[in-house]
């Protein structure tokens, strides 16, 4: 709760920086309280948006900053359903001739973290280029695009995906996973690949 606390403190002050136009002197109020459905921050400044130097005088919560919320085995399992049934989506979109780029993009937008730092994605059929470190170099794997080799690993059909864990390891705010997941195909036959899957919070 702290670490979920800390960060819409974050994002609060980086809006303020946002809209501020330009340095200025303004006081920010942050209160911390609760009411009946919990814990509450209230945020507060006068409009105008603070200088640097008051967003570096807030002080920060040092157990929001070592103590970030562990992810769990469940959460992983979770996210392994998430992928497999975006991959199940992206197939079905371009069977029925809808916007399957559209849906691949939302996959992309909602389980890898392209946005927020380096992703490492080793395709599992990619050959020439075996690295895609760019959003639009994985869209180009899962539905074609950027590069000659990629068929379009998600719109081959795809009925069903069931991950099988060999392992999962958790450690804070990150987790790693390792195991073979089933791709079930069009015709009911069963595509077995490894893989290695991190996570981060």
């Amino acid at each position: 709760m702290e670490t979920a606390l800390y960060r819409v403190a974050q994002e609060a002050i980086a809006n303020i920086l946002k809209h501020a136009g330009g340095p200025c002197d303004v006081t920010i109020e942050a209160r911390l309280g609760t009411d009946a459905s919990g814990q509450v921050l209230r945020m507060a400044d006068n409009g105008r948006g603070p200088s640097e130097a008051t967003v570096t005088a807030i002080a920060l919560p040092a157990s929001a900053q070592n103590n970030p919320v562990p992810i769990t085995t469940e959460e992983v399992e979770e996210a392994q359903k998430s992928w497999g049934e975006g991959i199940v989506k992206i197939s079905a979109a371009h069977s029925a001739g809808a916007d399957y780029k559209a849906v691949a993009r939302q996959h992309l937008d909602t389980l890898y973290n392209y946005d927020n730092g380096m992703v490492l994605f080793k395709p599992t059929l990619a050959a020439e280029d075996q690295f895609r470190g760019t959003y639009d170099e994985a869209l180009s794997y899962f539905v074609k695009g950027m590069r000659a080799e990629d068929s379009g690993f998600a719109i081959k059909g795809w009925t069903n995906v069931r991950f099988e864990n060999e392992g999962i390891y958790t450690d804070d705010d990150n987790a790693m996973a390792m195991g073979n997941y089933y791709f079930t195909g069009p015709d009911g036959s069963v595509t077995k690949v490894e893989y290695t899957f991190g996570y981060v919070r």
